[in-house]
């Protein structure tokens, strides 16, 4: 009896093992070339994204209002370019009522306070000008063409106006002295 179950036990050990199909499907070949179509597949998304021009109209990005700036250059070089939004309210009082007019987006430059001389020597504000503005600590902005008749105003930097995308998780905060002009 012992020798036909040490038999039993040899044949048993000598079966073929089934393969589940698992291992045929993804053999070297298949993965490698799944691994080909996923690097082709980022290449062409990363050539597609660089290439592709977008509609300013529907982009707001930093590149695009640096762009658009008036006198671009100089803009970027001595300020920084804005977008400008004017509005305009109406209050009655008697019922009490606020209005707002649709409001027009244009763009703009804002100059840095030591950077004022450039629209001194274009004799675009006048020294007076100059000195009320620099009495209440203000800065100038434009919109325009320095070249032709810009619009320029002595405008005041709000501090209250927080950037609330600053402060959400995981954003980049720059520094502090960035912020001012």
């Amino acid at each position: 009896m012992r020798r036909k179950s040490t038999r039993s036990t040899a044949t048993a050990s000598k079966a073929p093992i089934k393969d589940s199909g698992f291992k045929a499907a993804f053999n070297y070949t298949s993965i490698a070339l799944l691994a080909g179509v996923l690097i082709l597949g980022i290449g062409i998304g990363i050539a597609f994204s660089t290439t592709t021009t977008l509609d300013p109209k529907n982009v707001a990005s930093r590149e695009t209002i640096d762009r658009f700036a008036p006198n671009a250059e100089i803009c970027v070089q001595y300020g920084a370019s804005a977008m400008v939004m004017d509005a305009r309210l109406f209050v009655s009082l008697n019922p009490f009522n606020v209005y707002v007019a649709q409001p027009s987006l244009r763009p703009g430059c804002i100059l840095r306070t030591n950077n004022w001389t450039i629209l001194e020597q274009k004799n675009l504000v006048s020294s007076e000008q100059v000195r009320e503005c620099k009495n209440r600590m203000n800065t100038f902005g434009y919109t325009g063409d320095l070249n032709s008749q810009p619009e320029i105003n002595c405008i005041y930097q709000n501090d209250e106006a927080k950037n609330f995308y600053r402060n959400q998780p995981g954003a980049i905060n720059p520094s502090q002295g960035t912020d001012q002009f």
